[in-house]
């Protein structure tokens, strides 16, 4: 059985095919141009997630490294999907030394509950504190 290596080098990403899985298949940003994902990408901490040196998933993470970070765009593509590879995706995230000690670790996710749950993700304790700005279709024109 291969090993699945992951990285927070980002030399190491395939952007051209992180940018195909978000522009196309995603759920969430479906017609992201590829130089807001660049941009994106260049201002986050970023796990990609490799099979024999080909990326096969990949996390993104938007930090200031000390008292917040939200989790985006993960994915693992769908022929991978199934083998314990998000698991050990969320582990490696939620290991990295940037990552502890934060107060509060956010993400939103139309259908990974059961994913994040394992990994102590909670529906707001306080929803009627947040509050958000959301355009779920700005990439569409």
């Amino acid at each position: 059985m291969t090993t699945l290596h992951i990285s927070t080098n980002k030399a190491d990403l395939d952007v051209p095919l992180i940018h195909q899985f978000i522009s196309e298949q995603s759920t969430w940003a479906i017609g992201m141009p590829l130089p807001v994902l660049e941009r994106a990408i260049d201002n986050s901490l970023c796990f990609g997630a490799y099979l024999d040196g080909r990326q096969i998933g990949f996390a993104r993470v938007v930090t200031d490294c000390a008292t917040f970070a939200n989790l985006v765009d993960v994915f693992v593509l769908p022929e991978f999907r199934g083998r314990g590879y998000s698991k050990q995706l969320m582990e490696t995230v939620l290991a990295h030394p940037d990552l502890q000690g934060l107060r509060r670790f956010t993400l939103a996710t139309g259908d990974a509950h059961g994913l994040y749950e394992k990994f102590g993700f909670t529906p707001p304790s306080r929803p009627t504190t947040l509050m958000e700005r959301y355009f779920p279709n700005i990439y569409a024109n």
